[in-house]
């Protein structure tokens, strides 16, 4: 019988992936999530306190309190259940917001604030919001990508503005990309490629919104390019499209928000390098853009510039995009991946490059999944 999660109330037993997510959102849920790392580890990204590349998942530390990971070009982000805030990995642009620019190669501390809430990466630089509704940013800030109506780097969280109306944010290389809580869509940073998609190629350096819609609810954003979800299911694209990673049947470029097809049944959302990802309402898995190292899961190195189904399966529940490589979490809590993998990445005990998903190892309590430069981070209760 299925559980029924109502907030303020614990709870025990056999957890489905559904069940553990709405706990979380509840605040009910009393797992205990390890964090893992795989892959590539010349910065120490992988958090184990050295610089040996692993092809198989490895615990980092002992701890079982972390509640949301994400990864930046090549460190790691992470929030745990106390809501403080660590990162790890390299710091060449102060992305690890720890007020200087060494490399540590275990986690460390951002601060001793507890109000941290949600978190993204970009290309050496990152992003995070508080639990007040504020959004503060910090790194490498060569094309105004930290929002500060700068260019100025910095190596320790700056707050971007006044407001405390923030809710959902995302990178791409040098764009960010955020969601208010009245549902306006909001971006800066690079726009060479149209990318920011208020119809120029000019670089912001501060937040300018979307058009005017109050609609939208899932963002996220590949190298050059950006997609995004709205409140009615369906999607949108904009930005570099030369493999046709905007999903438009084109390789055309576009500044400013098109649909992808006329569907209304998206709901999750995932960008590689040069592809997108996204998982439909029904559970199943899409794919499109460049295809040069299998990292479309189509079973081929075909690019495809219209969203194509990943297999037949309806079971398919997260998505994290790396710069080649790809991770998703079924309801069944398994975890699999595909794409490039000479560091390891993929996290399957080898170097060998797969074009359609391989499940890592055999564990059944994978929670959350983030993605970097040929390096994965993943939870697990």
């Amino acid at each position: 019988m299925a559980t029924t999660i109502t907030s303020g109330v614990q709870y025990s037993g056999i957890w489905t992936m559904n069940q553990v997510n709405a706990a979380v959102a509840a605040g009910t849920w009393t797992g205990l999530p390890y964090l893992y790392a795989w892959g590539r580890n010349d910065s120490g990204q992988l958090g184990l306190g050295n610089t040996t590349y692993y092809s198989s998942p490895k615990q980092v530390g002992s701890l079982n309190n972390w509640f949301k990971i994400e990864s930046a070009r090549d460190c790691g982000i992470a929030i745990k259940s106390d809501g403080t805030l660590w990162s790890w990995g390299s710091n060449v642009r102060g992305q690890l917001g720890l007020g200087n620019t060494t490399y540590y190669s275990s986690p460390k501390q951002v601060g001793a604030l507890t109000n941290w809430s949600t978190i993204a990466g970009g290309e050496r630089y990152s992003v995070a919001i508080k639990t007040d509704g504020t959004i503060w940013s910090w790194g490498d800030n060569e094309y105004g990508n930290l929002g500060l109506n700068n260019i100025t780097s910095y190596s320790s969280p700056k707050q971007v503005g006044s407001l405390t109306t923030w809710s959902k944010m995302a990178c791409g290389f040098y764009q960010t990309i955020a969601i208010k809580t009245d549902g306006t869509l909001w971006i800066w940073g690079r726009n060479n490629f149209g990318q920011l998609g208020d119809g120029t190629s000019v670089n912001k350096s501060s937040p300018i919104q979307v058009g005017s819609l109050t609609t939208w609810s899932n963002i996220s954003g590949g190298f050059y390019h950006t997609v995004a979800i709205k409140t009615d299911g369906t999607l949108w694209s904009w930005g570099y499209n030369a493999q046709g990673q905007l999903g438009l049947g084109n390789a055309a470029y576009y500044s400013s928000p098109k649909q992808v097809g006329s569907l209304t049944t998206w709901s999750n959302l995932g960008s590689n390098a040069y592809s997108t990802l996204s998982i439909k309402t029904g559970g199943t898995l899409w794919s499109w853009g460049r295809n040069n190292f299998g990292n479309l899961g189509l079973g081929n190195r075909t690019d495809y510039s219209s969203p194509k189904q990943i297999g037949v399966l309806t079971n398919w529940l997260k998505i994290a995009g790396g710069t080649y490589q790809n991770l998703s979490i079924k309801t069944d809590s398994t975890l699999w991946s595909w794409g490039r993998n000479d560091f390891g990445q993929l996290g399957l005990g080898n170097r060998t490059y797969y074009s359609s998903p391989k499940q890592v190892g055999s564990l059944t309590t994978w929670l959350n999944v983030a993605s970097g430069s040929y390096f994965s981070l993943a939870t697990s209760s």
